[in-house]
């Protein structure tokens, strides 16, 4: 399906016109029938609205949105009520999950050879979903590899662990594997606690400082856990006889939570085109640019292509849990029947496309970038998206399937993939800011999972275009040829 699509592009972009501010006394309340007209009522105003209303939850509910709590489940309401207004049918789909919460008041603590304080939120940070707890003991590094350019994979396998001493603190470096991966390995191990520290392989901060990692969802150790910057966990490697403190100030609950499914009401339902953007903050904030800006985005342009009578079915999910090891995604793919699985052309993936100082990165489908290919029909996403940009003069660069999003379960399952993405914690290069604008030397989101990610942490021009990539991409690959040719 999607090369059939490919063919007849040409032309039809540069027809839309450049990216224009717009706003809602448009005329918009009309059946937007072409891509023209879609992208007029698409908005930034239109997008802003939903962000303030995540903000004003975020604000009401202690801070944050994340899953299992009180602010996330308000955001669902919220997605739930503006996409059953706009005629879909909507669904919420329960699954497990661990709350976690990060009361703010962890330490660490040198008791040998020397008695030396670190404080929170510059040296250290708690673990998320760290189990709590309160240890004193020996410190032991594992497989421990420092500088720039290391290829560390502390803790990763069994051998690491060689002659652990049982009840001793496992000093690990981010790198290779999942934290939760290490984090297992140290609790098999007799590990009474665990200090991770970032991997320190690049200059950047996100290779730096404390790291923004997470255990995760499935983690089953009963161990707690900090976070440190690669300056303090290799100053750690190098103590002889070291002894600390570790106390995370934490709770870890088991609860549900939910994901939020709109499917338009006409369409073939053997040629589903599926979007989604996760809904849920890290507890840490209210994140309204991860991933307030994807979530926005999507209900923007399911509200406006909702006034379309499109030949396949659209069908947009808002994901729960993604910060807890992207819970909710591998939920509903992993229970979905085989057939209805089969129903899926593809999947577009939107997880923060508002990032204050921005790149506009596309999933790298073809693999041309990272050597990462996606299934076969992701490299046409790609190209589509790329087009969409290049024919409004606005550059982009491939971004790599890292696993870090919700695409994944669909990858696994071999559902063609795509999407957008505005940059994380990592470093914008000059070459990058001259080409953007922004500040090199700077995170592309510097308030990235932190309770400065509010509606002030945001790009209105990164998010202009990329609402207006997204619905241009939808409406294409919703319709037959007809109306592309009519757009």
């Amino acid at each position: 399906m999607l090369a059939a699509f490919a063919i007849v592009l040409v032309g039809l972009v540069a027809a839309t016109g450049p990216v224009e501010a717009k706003d809602k006394d448009n005329g918009c309340n009309r059946t937007n029938d072409s891509v023209r007209k879609l992208l007029e009522c698409v908005t930034l105003e239109g997008v802003l609205e939903h962000q303030e209303a995540f903000a004003a939850i975020a604000d009401a509910h202690g801070g944050n949105r994340s899953a299992g709590t009180p602010g996330y489940d308000a955001s669902a309401d919220y997605v739930e009520d503006r996409l059953t207004a706009a005629g879909y049918d909507v669904t919420r789909q329960t699954f497990d999950v661990y709350s976690f919460e990060d009361h703010g008041g962890s330490e660490l603590e040198q008791t040998n050879p020397d008695d030396v304080s670190y404080v929170e939120g510059t040296d250290f940070g708690a673990t998320p979903h760290s189990e709590p707890g309160d240890v004193t003991a020996a410190v032991t590094p594992v497989d421990i590899q420092l500088g720039l350019g290391n290829t560390s994979s502390s803790g990763c396998e069994d051998a690491d662990f060689a002659g652990f001493p049982v009840g001793n603190i496992a000093l690990i470096q981010r790198g290779t594997c999942t934290f939760e991966i290490k984090g297992e390995n140290a609790a098999e191990a007799g590990a009474s606690g665990i200090l991770f520290f970032n991997q320190g392989n690049t200059a950047g901060a996100d290779r730096q400082g404390i790291p923004a990692v997470t255990l995760g969802n499935d983690y089953t150790a009963d161990l707690p856990a900090l976070n440190l910057t690669y300056t303090l966990g290799a100053q750690l490697a190098g103590i002889p006889d070291l002894e600390m403190r570790l106390f995370a100030d934490v709770t870890r609950t088991p609860t549900t939570t939910q994901n939020v499914i709109a499917e338009s009401r006409r369409g073939d339902p053997d040629n589903v085109i599926m979007a989604g953007a996760h809904l849920d903050s890290v507890p840490e904030g209210p994140g309204i640019n991860d991933n307030g800006s994807g979530s926005s985005a999507l209900i923007e342009v399911a509200e406006q292509i909702a006034k379309v009578k499109l030949p396949n079915k659209v069908r947009f999910a808002w994901w729960g849990a993604e910060e807890a090891g992207l819970v909710g995604s591998n939920y509903y793919v992993n229970t979905l029947p085989d057939p209805d699985l089969a129903d899926i052309e593809m999947y577009l993936n939107f997880d923060m496309v508002g990032s204050p100082n921005y790149g506009l990165f596309i999933y790298d489908g073809d693999g041309s970038g990272f050597d990462l290919v996606g299934p076969d029909g992701s490299d046409e996403i790609e190209a589509l998206f790329e087009r969409y940009y290049a024919e409004r003069g606005i550059p982009s660069e491939p971004t790599a399937f890292s696993g870090r999003s919700d695409y994944q379960a669909f990858i696994n399952n071999g559902v063609p993939s795509g999407g957008l993405f505005t940059g994380a914690e990592g470093v914008k290069t000059p070459a990058q800011a001259e080409k953007w604008g922004g500040t090199a030397g700077l995170a592309y989101d510097p308030c990235y999972h932190s309770p400065c990610d509010t509606i002030d942490n945001l790009s209105h021009e990164a998010l202009a275009i990329n609402a207006d990539a997204i619905a241009y991409v939808l409406y294409l690959y919703a319709s037959d040829r007809e109306a592309i040719n009519a757009g």
